[in-house]
């Protein structure tokens, strides 16, 4: 049991103004295996007072300085790779394999490659006669997810260090033991005090006295549209700096001379990732109706291979969702596609066979799916693929863009210049092309109700400077 009964606020670990605490749940076993605080308003407000005061002197430390901060983090993450790997293993149910790689690899990247951009940003440069300078935004509210919810901290306390804002970090109540071991690594590397802050609570309470307070000058916030959008709306009432990065109901669309063999499976992976629990997963199939049953028995089979089961068992390929309300979520979601008519080619809304402990639902996929059911439109949040037939190549990316969202794709052809020219015609932030991997330095955001703003790379960093121009 991993208890933590304070708050990292100015450099020290500070005892909370209440005594209510939030329990975290195992998803595979379903035990508790951790208490954090819950915080309150009052419990934010300190902690941004802190960052307030420790603003002006963080932001008059040179980009270098701050950059190697950001160095030291990331090596004492990976010092720590292992313990945190297993800590999100149980914290949110990911396969421990996936864990290294993804949960804390991921961070560990985005430390380093934020100290790496220092060089690429042009702090000051002469325009006729000003001084364009870029200087950091002020006090910044990270508010942070619970699937990946080191990467996700990550990719906000990142760049707004090194940008030399300072922070006031509100995990995922679902997920957040991980975000105190950060706090732990930040106070052992002497990140100066006041500069990263951590209050862990409930969005009613701590996310939205972040979001409203006079002393925020910007929020940075991923999760769901919904929330986003309350966010944006308590934010408004003092013109701060808002980034979003929110939901996502993102297609692979599968060209007629793509190769299947490779196309379906890499599809039902991306769909499938941390038990579908991806922002950017791609859940849409879009298929030429003429190889539809093709495309329906290659992803049965890749679908049936993804063996559920405990995230530190050598055999599992998925692990739970992360709590009961979610494996409810996408069983009313896979019985709704049942009922509106989908064909169901595997899966259901039965739990996995021998795993009736725990938040499993079996990976599922249906075929026949029209672009007005729910499962076409809404984010269900787990492995559930839909797979879509087409006619034209415009039907197609027509069915694609069928979305209010906008967040990522994919496209597949044997053609990599036809491919390229149906991405650009996708209305999306980033499609990948025929594979293409995921790269942790692109800018990563999406269009439409996906949000706005960037993060990672050099645009993630630049989200959090403002620029003055000084005439001489």
């Amino acid at each position: 049991m991993e208890i933590r009964d304070k708050f990292y606020i100015d450099g020290a670990w500070v005892v909370p103004v209440r005594t209510d605490t939030i329990e975290i749940l195992d998803p595979t076993t379903e035990e508790i295996i951790g208490r954090v605080p819950s915080g309150t308003a009052e419990d934010a407000d300190r902690a941004i007072q802190a960052a307030r005061g420790a603003f002006d002197q963080w932001a008059r430390t040179s980009p270098s300085e701050r950059a190697k901060y950001a160095s030291q983090t990331a090596e004492a993450l990976g010092g720590r790779m292992t313990e945190i790997s297993n800590l999100i293993a149980r914290e949110v149910g990911t396969p421990v394999n996936v864990s290294t790689i993804i949960q804390v690899g991921l961070p560990i990247i985005t430390f380093s490659s934020m100290a790496e951009l220092v060089g690429q940003i042009p702090w000051e440069e002469t325009v006729g006669n000003s001084m364009v300078v870029r200087e950091p935004v002020g006090v910044v509210g990270a508010i942070t997810p619970w699937n990946y919810p080191l990467h996700q901290i990550a990719a906000k306390v990142a760049p707004a260090l090194v940008a030399g804002c300072t922070v006031v970090l509100k995990p995922s109540e679902v997920a957040p033991l991980n975000a105190f071991v950060l706090a732990e690594v930040m106070h052992e590397i002497g990140l100066p005090p006041g500069v990263f802050n951590l209050v862990s609570g409930t969005g009613p309470e701590v996310g939205e006295a972040i979001a409203r307070h006079r002393a925020v000058d910007m929020v940075s916030f991923t999760g769901s549209t919904r929330a986003g959008r309350r966010v944006a709306e308590l934010a408004a009432a003092t013109v701060k700096r808002v980034t979003l990065e929110l939901g996502g109901k993102s297609a692979t669309v599968i060209l007629p001379d793509a190769d299947f063999g490779r196309a379906v499976p890499a599809g039902v992976t991306m769909c499938f990732l941390n038990s579908g629990q991806t922002c950017n997963a791609l859940t849409r199939m879009i298929v030429p109706r003429a190889r539809l049953a093709e495309a329906e028995g290659i992803a049965a089979l890749t679908a049936e291979s993804y063996t559920p089961g405990s995230p530190f068992d050598d055999t599992t390929r998925i692990g739970p969702l992360v709590s009961a309300a979610q494996r409810e979520r996408v069983r009313v979601y896979i019985q709704k596609g049942i009922d509106e008519g989908a064909k169901l080619v595997t899966g259901g809304v039965d739990p996995p066979e021998g795993l009736e402990r725990g938040f499993f639902v079996r990976p599922t996929v249906f075929s026949e799916v029209r672009r007005d059911m729910t499962i076409a439109q809404e984010e269900i949040f787990g492995p559930v693929l839909s797979i879509l037939p087409y006619d034209t190549e415009d039907e197609a990316i027509e069915i694609a863009n069928d979305s209010i969202y906008g967040l990522a794709g994919a496209v597949w052809s044997a053609d990599a210049a036809r491919a390229t020219g149906i991405a650009r015609r996708i209305r999306t932030g980033q499609v990948d092309i025929n594979g293409g991997s995921f790269n942790p330095l692109a800018p990563f955001g999406g269009f439409k109700q996906s949000g706005h703003g960037r993060e990672l790379g050099r645009l993630g960093l630049e989200e959090y400077l403002e620029t003055k121009s000084l005439q001489l």
